[in-house]
């Protein structure tokens, strides 16, 4: 706004007005001021005029008198109706607690033309003897149980519109482009019904309904198969310590959206389930020895919380690497976030017993209730078993007597040539899973030996060749402990899970083991199945005793370096012979 300069004031002030016309300006506007001065004095402490209250005349009334009219002539409605498509829903006020506070509704009229704005408040009463004013009434409700009816009236109403998806099916893409649906509009309904409350009316309401369509045109369905089409056969795998998630197929397929790059609900649950696994509280340190055992151990774990943001944005970072490039792989570590724990392993000892610096795992899915048992009994005897430093390990040694008078059932062992029922079948499970772990602990392997033939449990998660049997007292699991302190075992039986893993705990000197691929030569085929008559069974009876299995040569080599240089090295060859599976033929008597 431009300044008034002061030459126009000077000219102002000698500018000389008809007395007359001074005269009749003070008689017009003295009279308005007094006229409006005593209207304010009579309104003292009262609601100015043509003021209602949801259509109740409360003009010129104190608040008092005016929520005492209030509740005289209000009628509380006792339903509210809704209408959709010719079909009333109803809704009883006291199922949602409805109240009117009539003492406010009148105290809110009174306060309107109070404000403590001098412009407003001359405004609003100069002009309240000649505009109707209506308010609602103040009120309230419990908006959970109105939104507990009106979830209900919605879910009769909706009709749930059929997103978008894309799929792999019989290794073809095929694409649902979706289909529009209708939902009830919430928060238009609910202002609705707050107007109708606040005015104690009865009057039906129609319910607001919006569309939700999610199709997908031509265009943006054959861009979503494209896209599916480059990522049907690739994989992502999340690593975090010894897990790994691996995603394939339907799951990464199921990340993709059409109008965007990727379903953010997806990869946030991805992300949950992921925490689920990963996260943990830190855990302190326990160590016990007793009688030149560790009784009671358990190591040192700093509390991780996966970092979820950090995560999503990694997996659409790797998306999109597997759908512009030709990599078939790509995996990741998944981001965390570590709080150490109040006492370290190494706190606890002094034998040198500080980290993990081996693991070893397997699985045993399908074996007979008599396998596992074994497999958790012999898994036992490792517990808290100490190698000192220099010391060769010896399986058999700790393992000791395996025979029904130390606790063994019978499963199926490979003895002279033959699968037989026999003491301690799966006690070689627990060997070829420390045998693992030794060389994952970089550990000089003194004895080793592979088993006969290829058995498929020790190849459910690895390769072949990674086995190594056992049998007092000809042959032997031994390696030794060259680390500067003490090596600890610790095993770890899932039987839920059908998993057993070795721990081993030491010190770690800085070495680094290294295992190369296994090299599968030589394959042969099983011979073909052998069936033998057996007249202990009745006639038509057949039992498998024997399962066949391609022989091969398997190579793999086993290195270990320290500061750059080797320290260790060997080639561990395993020689299966093919194996035949062998059945029994019932001749004798039927019962």
């Amino acid at each position: 706004m431009a300044r008034l300069k002061p030459k126009f004031f000077k000219k102002f002030r000698k500018l000389k007005l008809p007395k007359k016309l001074l005269m009749a300006a003070g008689l017009l506007i003295v009279p308005l001021l007094v006229i409006f001065l005593g209207y304010n004095l009579y309104h003292y402490g009262l609601i100015f005029p043509n003021t209602f209250i949801a259509g109740v005349n409360v003009s010129s009334l104190s608040p008092e008198k005016a929520s005492s009219l209030l509740a005289e002539n209000i009628d509380v409605p006792e339903k509210i109706l809704l209408v959709a498509n010719d079909t009333p829903w109803i809704i009883e006020t006291k199922e949602i607690d409805l109240n009117y506070d009539y003492a406010h509704s009148a105290r809110t009229a009174y306060e309107r033309t109070r404000t403590g704005n001098i412009f407003y408040d001359f405004v609003k009463r100069a002009a309240a003897p000649f505009v109707k004013t209506n308010l609602g009434l103040r009120m309230s409700l419990d908006e959970e149980k109105l939104g507990g009816a009106l979830s209900v009236i919605a879910g009769e109403i909706a009709v749930e519109p059929v997103y978008p998806s894309v799929q792999l099916i019989a290794k073809q893409i095929s694409v649902e482009k979706g289909k529009a649906g209708t939902d009830l509009d919430v928060k238009i309904l609910r202002a609705k019904i707050g107007q109708v409350l606040a005015f104690a009316s009865s009057e039906p309401i129609i319910i607001p309904l919006k569309e939700i369509d999610p199709t997908l045109t031509d265009e943006e369905a054959r861009v979503l198969a494209g896209r599916a089409e480059k990522l049907k056969d690739k994989v992502l795998t999340l690593k975090f310590e010894f897990q790994t998630f691996t995603y394939q197929g339907n799951q990464l397929l199921g990340l993709l959206d059409a109008k965007k790059e990727y379903r953010e609900e997806a990869t946030t649950e991805l992300a949950n389930e992921i925490a689920k696994s990963v996260n943990r509280e830190p855990q302190d340190s326990v160590f016990i020895f007793e009688e030149g055992r560790v009784k009671e151990f358990a190591p040192s774990k700093e509390g991780v919380t996966l970092d979820a943001e950090a995560l999503t944005v990694k997996i659409k970072e790797s998306l999109t690497t597997l759908e512009i490039s030709e990599e078939t792989l790509v995996s990741i570590d998944v981001p965390v976030e570590k709080k150490a724990p109040k006492i370290q392993t190494e706190d606890v000892n002094n034998l040198g017993i500080r980290e993990l610096i081996g693991r070893g795992s397997s699985r045993f899915a399908g074996s007979i209730a008599n396998r596992i048992y074994n497999i958790s009994l012999a898994s036992s005897r490792f517990k808290g078993v100490l190698v000192a430093p220099g010391e060769t390990f010896s399986f058999n040694d700790v393992l000791g007597d395996v025979s029904g008078f130390t606790g063994y059932k019978q499963a199926y062992i490979i003895q002279d040539g033959k699968t037989i029922l026999g003491d301690g079948g799966g006690v070689c499970q627990v060997s070829t899973t420390l045998f693992r772990a030794a060389l994952a602990a970089g550990l000089p392997i003194v004895e080793r030996r592979a088993h006969a033939y290829r058995v498929s449990y020790y190849e459910q998660d690895s390769l072949p060749g990674l086995d190594a049997t056992v049998f007092a007292p000809t042959t032997d699991l031994k390696f030794k402990n060259d680390t500067p302190g003490h090596i600890l075992i610790q095993p770890v039986v899932d039987t839920k899970r059908a998993s057993l893993v070795f721990e081993i705990y030491g010190t770690s000197d800085g070495r680094i083991a290294k295992t190369t691929k296994p090299v599968v030569t030589n394959v042969v085929a099983p011979p073909e199945d052998l069936y033998q008559d057996d007249p202990t069974l009745p006639a038509g009876t057949i039992k498998q005793v024997d399962f066949k299995a391609w022989g091969a040569r398997v190579t793999f080599d086993y290195s270990v370096e320290r500061g750059g240089e080797t320290i260790y090295q060997k080639t561990f060859v395993s020689n299966f012979r093919p194996w035949q599976a062998i059945y029994l033929r019932g001749v004798g008597p039927t019962p």
